[in-house]
């Protein structure tokens, strides 16, 4: 393989399951770190701010810090900021969502009727009464849709649950409309952030996910070198029927290192 300089770690299914990492995970990453590979933990999960996901890795023995990882909820924001600096956000999700777009002060809105743009994500707590106030601010046709990710399942501890896709797909839905974008992996935004974030070029970086769609997407859309691990939502049925095709496939991600 080509010599690197960067990484981008996909987190669930990739280095975590649940709160506790997979087999061999922390050292990986080590081994990864020890190579000269500076690592950027890259999750398509709004929920946390990049601090209270940098606790969960640590938590399960994995180190780093908030610089070291980008959040779905954090590339929407900044989305955001630049599409719609202005505007009062309608957002159908969870609280940590709305910390991190409130950190980069934009304003929020609990009124249907007043919403310049509907923000929609995970929310394991998602009603009827969500779904209703969503398609009632997109009614008039003229306020956008923004989705923070694209993954419609996600894994859990025990087994794969709902993730922001549904939610977006059911708002959109209803609303009959398509989302102005939908951020997370493989938005070119998201890719752009994290190649800032790393410092390297793309044909430097290599990427480490359990996703065809939005890891290894991500990757191959910028000539990036990529890895999928079937640690996660993947197995090789999967593969073998998808449009995708990583370069390097592995077990998982203990298994990254000797490919360098």
């Amino acid at each position: 393989m080509t010599s690197f300089d960067g990484v981008v770690l996909d987190v669930d299914g990739t280095v975590l399951r649940g709160d506790r990492a997979l087999p061999d995970a922390p050292g990986a990453v080590r081994s990864l770190r020890d190579a000269g590979l500076d690592p950027l933990f890259v999750t398509n999960n709004p929920t946390r701010t990049a601090g209270a996901y940098a606790e969960r890795l640590v938590r399960a023995g994995v180190d780093t810090t908030a610089a070291q990882v980008l959040t779905a909820g954090e590339v929407t924001a900044g989305y955001l900021v630049e599409c719609h600096p202005d505007a009062d956000l309608f957002v159908v999700g969870e609280d940590g969502l709305r910390e991190q777009l409130r950190e980069r002060d934009l304003r929020l809105t609990a009124d249907p009727d007043a919403a310049d743009v509907v923000v929609a994500s995970v929310d394991r707590e998602f009603h009827y009464d969500d779904l209703r106030d969503a398609f009632w601010a997109l009614s008039d046709g003229d306020v956008p849709l923004v989705g923070t990710d694209p993954d419609r399942v996600v894994p859990a501890a025990e087994r794969d649950v709902p993730g922001s896709g549904a939610i977006v797909n059911a708002v959109a839905d209803v609303a009959g409309c398509d989302p102005e974008a939908v951020l997370g992996k493989p938005h070119p935004a998201t890719r752009a952030t994290a190649l800032d974030r790393l410092g390297v070029p793309a044909e430097r970086c290599l990427v480490v996910g359990d996703r065809l769609d939005t890891d290894i997407a991500f990757g191959a859309n910028a000539g990036m070198t990529t890895v999928l691990v079937l640690s996660g939502v993947t197995d090789r049925a999967a593969l073998a029927s998808s449009d995708v095709e990583p370069d390097h496939v592995v077990e998982s991600l203990a298994a990254v290192p000797e490919l360098l």
